[in-house]
């Protein structure tokens, strides 16, 4: 026979490319890896830099998409000390400085005179008298304490370059005039903390239980069985909002409650998996060279049917994102100023009836498309790891 022999694929790289041949899967998949960036590195990339991007300017509240305004930045009185990067990374930095919208400036050699934003609706005309001096502390160090214009002109070009900032709002502002973008992004890290921690919560607690219950069986399985039965017959979100009763409103608080109650699935598969196959003969050759149970259980059997595993994770990430939502829409969940996509829609379903109604129906989408993913992931597993293919 002609040409070189093939070389037999292991059952892991045949899985790889039965997945990476679906199509779907690999579109959510790379979705999912897109949101994983964002939220990682939001605070590199959002415009609004503060902790929760909770930047409120009244001023500007309830803009449309694509809004744009320029703002006179004002020296704190007490600026904020230098934000080491990992904590900016991670929490953010609060502002040195106040934003202030308005329609125009005039600037003369000692006083800027500010024309405040006024929405349409607004007649009256406000203005604010700002010294120079105070203005000056936000561009580049003159090295003294004071510092004179030699002209109008002078002060003019100086403050429109050193203290003006033009602002786009790609998606608008909300109701308290923060960028909506910013919240958008930002929220999507506890959406997927909470699958991730909540997953985690469930394999550890689910694999132990259906562990003991498959492998032991007797009483050890009786009294595991009916305590997955008990907790199966309670409705799941009853159950968290329990739990989240019980341990209170917090982040902290709602990635337990998730957790603890996604854990039945994964016991009920581990459990009827390790039935199939305790009686094997590579667990009858453990327990004749006299290996403990628990290395026979964790080392030789887990490794065995961890596809089943693989693919209940996937839908319970996509559950748990739709927990957290329901948690955070009924209020017990994220507080706030701490961005959520559920607490954004419980803050702004009453735009739905107004000319705002995207305030809501953006978080409700990014949550759809974000579960749509993981449930397409969970399908594109399921066929790429099943053996009959």
């Amino acid at each position: 026979m002609d040409g070189k022999p093939t070389q037999q694929q292991s059952p892991r790289a045949l899985a790889w490319k039965r997945f990476r041949s679906n199509k779907l899967g690999m579109i959510s998949c790379g979705f999912v890896l897109l949101w994983a960036f964002l939220a990682l590195f939001a605070y590199l990339i959002i415009p609004d830099k503060t902790p929760n991007a909770n930047r409120q300017i009244l001023e500007i509240s309830t803009k449309k998409p694509g809004f744009e305004v320029d703002m006179l930045m004002l020296p704190k009185e007490n600026p904020n000390p230098k934000t080491p990067f990992f904590q900016f990374l991670f929490n953010g930095r609060p502002d040195d400085v106040i934003y202030l919208p308005f329609d125009s400036i005039h600037v003369d050699a000692q006083a800027t005179t500010v024309y405040l934003y006024q929405s349409e609706e607004s007649v009256s005309t406000r203005t604010e008298i700002i010294d120079n001096q105070e203005l000056i502390q936000v561009g580049p160090s003159t090295g003294s304490g004071t510092f004179a214009f030699d002209s109008a002109e002078e002060a003019d070009a100086y403050i429109r370059s050193h203290c003006v900032k033009h602002r786009k709002f790609l998606l608008g502002t909300d109701q308290f005039g923060r960028d909506f973008l910013s919240r958008l992004v930002l929220g999507s890290r506890i959406s997927l903390c909470v699958g991730f921690i909540a997953v985690l919560l469930s394999l550890m607690i689910g694999i132990v239980m259906g562990s003991l219950g498959g492998f032991f069986r007797g009483k050890v399985d009786d009294a595991v069985v009916w305590f997955i039965n008990v907790v199966w017959s309670i409705p799941t979100l009853l159950l968290v909002i329990a739990i989240t009763f019980a341990l209170g409103k917090g982040i902290a608080q709602v990635f337990i409650a998730v957790g603890l109650t996604m854990w039945v699935e994964v016991a009920r598969i581990v459990r009827g998996q390790i039935l199939s196959i305790r009686e094997t003969t590579f667990v009858e050759a453990g327990r004749a060279l006299g290996f403990k149970d628990l290395r026979i259980i964790f080392r030789h059997i887990l490794p065995n049917i961890l596809n089943p595993i693989i693919v209940v994770s996937a839908a319970n990430f996509a559950s748990a994102i739709l927990l957290e939502a329901g948690l955070s829409f009924l209020g017990i969940g994220v507080q706030p100023p701490m961005p959520s996509w559920g607490s954004m829609i419980k803050e702004n379903y009453a735009f739905i009836i107004l000319d705002a109604a995207y305030l809501a129906i953006l978080p409700g989408i990014a949550i759809m498309l974000l579960v749509l993913a993981f449930m397409l992931i969970g399908n594109a597993l399921r066929e790429a790891l099943d053996v009959k293919n």
